[in-house]
């Protein structure tokens, strides 16, 4: 005997609102119904489109100069095509070339990645940029950004590197799932040159904000005030990750909430 899919549909409607997690499926026999297996297979053709589908680097440049700090670089890694890319992350970890990259004199640099989801950079990166440029402190530099393709997080640590900088900031498209295929992360890394640590940098050294996709996920001016705050927190400390911890959430709780680090 079936099993009605709308059976307490009120219910299951009203918790669906705040979840994007796949709930109350309901089902048709032993088996879910045909609308909730066409609705996973949809899903996860457009988790795979977001991984697979090339950065528009010409567009996505023009995006970029209207941040106003200057005619954007470009880097890619070591990774001949997406496939390589995917199957070897450490040719992610380094780029081909950053010869053309010449000395900042800068505070900051921000690199914006394609990383595992380069729609996510298409769709978020120059609103997250502006927003976090808007946020920092007047007296920090920022140097011109630079766009990577076939990008892990670690190469913005030779970027940071050929351009003198102390403090990076990589915006990246995160691994698509699915419910979300157009996530964006930032990773603060200060002191972000491989040389200034004995056995290179590693994600202990770095901060990360996860998840901004408005409206459903984090909010532009919410990262951006977060990213700032750590940024002015790296400086002062002198390094970041573990050692750095963010009090700026105690703003987004409300008032008397405790500050989440």
């Amino acid at each position: 005997m079936s099993t009605p899919e709308r059976r307490d549909g009120d219910f299951w409607d009203a918790l669906r609102t705040t979840t994007q997690s796949r709930i109350g499926l309901g089902r048709t026999g032993d088996a879910l119904p045909t609308r909730r297996v066409l609705e996973f297979a949809a899903a996860h053709a457009t988790a795979r489109d977001a991984v697979h589908q090339p950065l528009d680097v010409a567009a996505f440049t023009e995006q970029v100069r209207t941040l106003g700090l200057g005619e954007p670089h470009a880097v890619v890694s070591r990774a001949a095509d997406r496939g390589e890319y995917l199957r070897r992350p450490d040719l992610g970890r380094a780029p081909a070339d950053v010869a053309h990259l010449a000395r900042a004199d800068a505070d900051l640099a921000i690199v914006l990645a394609d990383g595992l989801s380069p729609r996510a950079l298409t769709d978020h990166g120059v609103p997250l940029a502006q927003a976090i440029l808007t946020a920092l402190p007047d007296d920090i530099a920022v140097a011109t950004p630079v766009i990577a393709t076939q990008a892990r997080v670690a190469l913005g640590d030779h970027v940071a590197r050929a351009l003198g900088v102390r403090t990076l900031l990589v915006l990246i498209g995160e691994r698509p799932g699915l419910s979300v295929a157009d996530s964006l992360g930032i990773y603060l890394t200060h002191r972000a040159d491989p040389e200034d640590f004995g056995q290179g940098v590693t994600d202990a050294h770095r901060n990360c904000i996860s998840n901004i996709h408005p409206p459903e996920g984090l909010g532009y001016t919410d990262a951006a005030r977060i990213a700032a705050a750590l940024v002015v927190g790296a400086r002062r400390l002198g390094r970041s990750g573990v050692d750095l911890k963010d009090t700026s959430r105690a703003e987004l709780s409300g008032p008397g909430s405790p500050a989440l680090d």
